[in-house]
């Protein structure tokens, strides 16, 4: 692996390696560019994986301190871990079920297609599905989406048989094992899915698509990246012309080092994103960096969700198989007579009883949560997640109360759902245990949200520096050379699994940044 001097200043510097910063560093060194990655987790690999929930949880997750506040049901039940996001090399990507959806041509003109809707800060993209789609396309050959470039689909296990055969009876049309970024056959170097039920605790088989094995090592592999793992970043700098300089973060021993840097592109997930540019602030940028709208923070989405579970009579045996087994995309449209704006998806879902005990009813015990857990084997469960309205009042803020290790102010998360957030989910509960009525169930059971692991906005592109944080292209406004290079761009969420889009957005903006840097534009 390359190693690149602290005063080397014509490097790209990223934050964060998971789908946006990983798929970035890799596009980049592609393309000549030498590029230092910094990242606050450990090196793990399918060897390290754990076959474990809760080893898993403490190998993988990010547990530093966190705090909670608003309306939102986590905020009660998890109020120190408002995200299920990890902290290790490849980013969320160990842990993410490998769901790959295009957002629809509607979810990137909101405010034009749903018009105002009071109490949200809807607004277009400045950018279109059409200008999209040839990186998209990209995105899913590299990735190896199933059901694209030729790829088949992966087999069924029972809990998506199940869910089929309830969907299909209420008449839905859309309902397959879904498009994920799970090899269903031998590709790029990988195996195909070996079916073992572990998809959030990292791929032992390497079949799911990761940045830890497959774009990090391609970087490597070009002598163009240095990657430094347990490097937690404190603060970005810049000269006195407000041009970004480089960043100040500690190494595996605690030691602070300075990174000098031509560009810096930040890629630490939506609460880390904009934690870091309030935690830049200086005498120049008294808000934070990016922050001359005042957006860096707000607008903090984490998708509609929560959980159905139908009971049988016989085993279903939900956990066999790939986690996110199966999808029923056909609410996903945009349609107000049911009660709503935007739309949503059914997806299987299965917890192993660790997880299950704890997210089936956080706080609760009982009979009926004692049989649910007795008759674990006879569940089937999916996921609900649909598109949640952005508020500039849903944000992310430093809590000067709550340290961290390093001594740096933790980020609060604060969320209240809007009213056509609840109205989609009740709907979406409704529907999800008529699913599994028709499919045969003795009863079905609802449960809240879980812990975010969808985390948009909060550094939002726009047409106009007045409402956004940066441009079409990650670019922030404020500073050329300072970009924004995951989720925290999402205008709006989408009704959609949100990395495929993560993906396609990171290889825009390396083909942007090179064209930058060719022409000396920044």
């Amino acid at each position: 692996m390359a190693k690149f001097d602290f005063n080397d200043d014509s490097v790209v510097v990223i934050i964060g390696s998971g789908a946006g910063g990983g798929t970035l560093a890799n596009e980049l060194c592609q393309k000549g560019i030498k590029v230092v990655v910094l990242e606050a987790g450990a090196l793990q690999s399918s060897a390290t994986f754990i076959n474990d929930e809760w080893k898993s949880f403490s190998q993988l997750a990010w547990l530093d301190p966190r705090t909670t506040s608003g309306s939102w049901r986590v905020a009660k039940d998890f109020a120190g871990l408002p995200a299920w996001i990890c902290k290790t090399v490849g980013g969320t990507t160990t842990h993410w079920a490998g769901a790959s959806l295009r957002l629809q041509e509607h979810e990137f003109k909101v405010r034009t297609t749903y018009g105002e809707i009071k109490g949200t800060s809807l607004m277009d993209w400045p950018v279109t599905l059409k200008e999209l789609e040839p990186y998209y396309a990209r995105a899913e050959d590299k990735m190896g989406v199933t059901r694209t470039n030729g790829i088949p689909g992966l087999p069924g296990n029972n809990n998506f048989k199940v869910m089929y055969a309830g969907a299909t009876k209420l008449g839905y049309q859309e309902v397959h094992t879904g498009n994920m970024a799970i090899n269903s056959q031998p590709r790029d170097g990988r195996t195909r899915c070996m079916q073992l039920g572990f998809c959030f605790q990292g791929c032992k088989s390497g079949a799911k698509w990761s940045t830890l094995y497959t774009e990090l090592p391609k970087a490597e592999r070009t002598g163009n990246m240095d990657l430094r793992p347990e490097s937690h970043v404190s603060r970005i700098e810049h000269d006195d012309a407000g041009k970004v300089t480089g960043v100040v973060y500690f190494d595996k021993a605690g030691v602070e080092q300075r990174q000098k840097a031509r560009i810096v592109c930040v890629a630490g997930n939506s609460i880390e994103t904009p934690r870091l540019l309030l935690l830049s602030a200086s005498k120049l940028y008294k808000d934070g960096l990016a922050n001359g709208s005042g957006q860096v923070g707000r607008n903090y989405m984490r998708h509609m969700t929560g959980s159905v579970y139908g009971m049988f009579k016989q085993p279903v045996h939900m956990y066999r198989g790939t986690t996110m087994a199966g999808i029923i995309r056909d609410e996903a449209r945009h349609d107000t007579r049911r009660g709503f704006a935007g739309g949503y998806e059914m997806e299987t879902l299965s917890l192993g009883i660790p997880f299950m005990a704890a997210f089936l009813n956080p706080g609760g015990w009982g009979a009926e949560f004692a049989d649910y857990m007795d008759n674990y084997t006879r569940l089937a469960g999916m996921w609900l997640v649909g598109e949640d309205m952005p508020r500039e009042t849903n944000r992310v803020t430093l809590n000067t109360n709550v340290k961290d290790k390093w001594g740096n102010a933790a980020p609060n998360v604060h969320y209240d759902d809007h009213e056509n957030d609840i109205a989609m989910r009740e709907h979406a509960f409704r529907q999800g245990q008529r699913v599994y009525e028709a499919a045969g169930a003795i009863k079905s059971f609802r449960t809240p949200p879980y812990p975010s692991t969808h985390n948009l906005g909060t550094c939002r592109m726009g047409a106009s520096a007045k409402d956004s944080v940066c441009n079409a292209h990650g670019q922030t406004h404020d500073i050329a050379n300072l970009f924004i290079s995951d989720g925290s761009q999402f205008t709006t969420g989408g009704a959609e699994n949100p990395t495929l889009t993560i993906v396609t957005l990171a290889i825009r903006q390396a083909d942007y940044i090179a064209q930058q840097m060719t022409a000396r534009s920044i």
